[in-house]
């Protein structure tokens, strides 16, 4: 039996359409199986066919509702896990974690291009405060470590209080960490960026993981906490994930590796006596018995006191053409004399991120984490509770000041006084 296009009821077809092919019973594919077509009327089908599409439908239903509900769980379980992450910040890691990084980019994308920085302007009245702010509130001892020459602004002329230094953290009396702010460049100048110095001589260095950054059983706490911050000074934020490949590197503490290290990669290197070096890994910095910490993330942006010959290469510096974008950045480097740097800044390309730190005396630094949710420094006054002591965003980002006295999602480096 055949219907008005010329097919076999049952499924066989003639070369022609007139009927059955040769050698196939009505009902059997060229397989020799009865072939089961969704459109068939029930009333077209066989008793046996029935049952299939039954179980085939419940099958599908099945698979659906288990996708549906690990998706579910999975995006559920990412808006619920410890720490201080906004809910944009969460889903965009889940993206991320779930091979969507290009959409993701495409939406930052198309984010900057919708509300892009900024050009000209004055800074808000509060930046400008902060700015001003250079007056010590405590008497302070420059005799071990005086504060810092004024850096020479970036744009002309410099506002009150751009690029004098300042005491942040004290320690013995002496301000171990110093900070400044300045405008990055002449056109965004509605944006600020704040400057970390920090004595390599009077502090040491400790690196933390992250619960679910690099994650793993390290037996360093992802936090720091209670107990463990008696002489306090800084914390500042990781880099580009190592566990999805964004770094470009790996992450190493006590014995234990995520990722890979590898040469050539910018490295923050951790040693048994506190101190830390920056460099490139396989050249400046390598595994010896006295490293305890390794943090990888791309390549040096400065090296030997010059920023790169390919700095504009938007390749080595995020997804697309995000290293030419004004956005939220850090960095990390270290002067000639071991003291250590840090930048944070509102509206920052690859490019102006290095020609600050370069500024600020880096003879070597390497990039950090990006986007409001990551970049953060902060610093630590413990002269009303040393056990304790309060913490103070050098800019506010998205993450409260106290984000590493909870659990954090993604590593981090702690400064304590020596």
């Amino acid at each position: 039996m055949a219907d008005r296009a010329g097919r076999s009821v049952d499924g066989g077809v003639r070369q022609d359409g007139s009927g059955p092919e040769p050698g196939v019973a009505a009902g059997e594919g060229a397989s020799g199986r009865r072939r089961l077509v969704p459109w068939k009327p029930r009333g077209r089908l066989t008793p046996h066919q029935l049952k299939r599409r039954r179980l085939a439908t419940r099958g599908a239903l099945a698979v659906c509702l288990l996708c549906v509900g690990t998706v579910g769980y999975s995006v559920g379980e990412a808006l619920t896990y410890p720490g201080d992450d906004s809910t944009a910040a969460r889903l965009a890691g889940w993206a991320r974690e779930h091979e969507l990084g290009p959409v993701v980019d495409k939406l930052e994308n198309l984010q900057y291009e919708l509300d892009p920085p900024q050009v000209g302007g004055s800074l808000p009245s509060a930046a400008l405060a902060r700015m001003k702010a250079t007056a010590p509130a405590v008497p302070i001892s420059h005799r071990g470590v005086p504060l810092r020459a004024p850096m020479r602004p970036l744009v002309a002329p410099g506002l009150p209080g751009e690029g004098v230094w300042r005491a942040l953290s004290v320690a013995h009396g002496e301000p171990v960490v110093q900070g400044t702010y300045v405008r990055p460049d002449g056109d965004h100048t509605s944006y600020q960026a704040a400057i970390a110095w920090i004595s390599g001589k009077k502090a040491r260095f400790e690196l933390h993981p992250g619960v679910r950054e690099p994650g793993g059983s390290f037996d360093v706490p992802p936090t720091i906490p209670e107990g463990s911050r008696t002489g306090l000074l800084a914390t500042w934020n990781g880099g580009f994930k190592v566990t999805d490949g964004g770094s470009r590197g790996g992450f190493y503490l006590h014995g234990e590796t995520a990722g890979e290290l590898r040469d050539g990669a910018a490295s923050e290197v951790f040693y048994k006596d506190g101190s830390i070096k920056i460099g490139q890994w396989g050249r400046d910095v390598r595994m010896t018995r006295d490293v305890i910490g390794v943090r990888q993330c791309l390549e040096l942006m400065v090296d030997n006191g010059q920023v790169v010959p390919d700095i504009d290469v938007d390749s080595k510096w995020g997804a697309t053409d995000q290293s030419r974008m004004f956005v939220e950045r850090s960095g990390v480097g270290v002067t000639a004399q071991g003291d250590v740097v840090m930048v944070v800044g509102q509206a920052l390309t690859a490019r102006t991120l290095a020609e600050v730190m370069r500024q600020a005396g880096a003879v070597r630094a390497m990039p950090l984490d990006m986007n409001r949710a990551w970049p953060s420094f902060m610093s630590y006054d413990g002269a009303k509770n040393p056990a304790s002591p309060e913490p103070t965003n050098i800019l506010d980002f998205e993450n409260p000041p106290e984000r590493y006295y909870n659990q954090a999602t993604r590593d981090f480096v702690a400064v304590y006084a020596k």
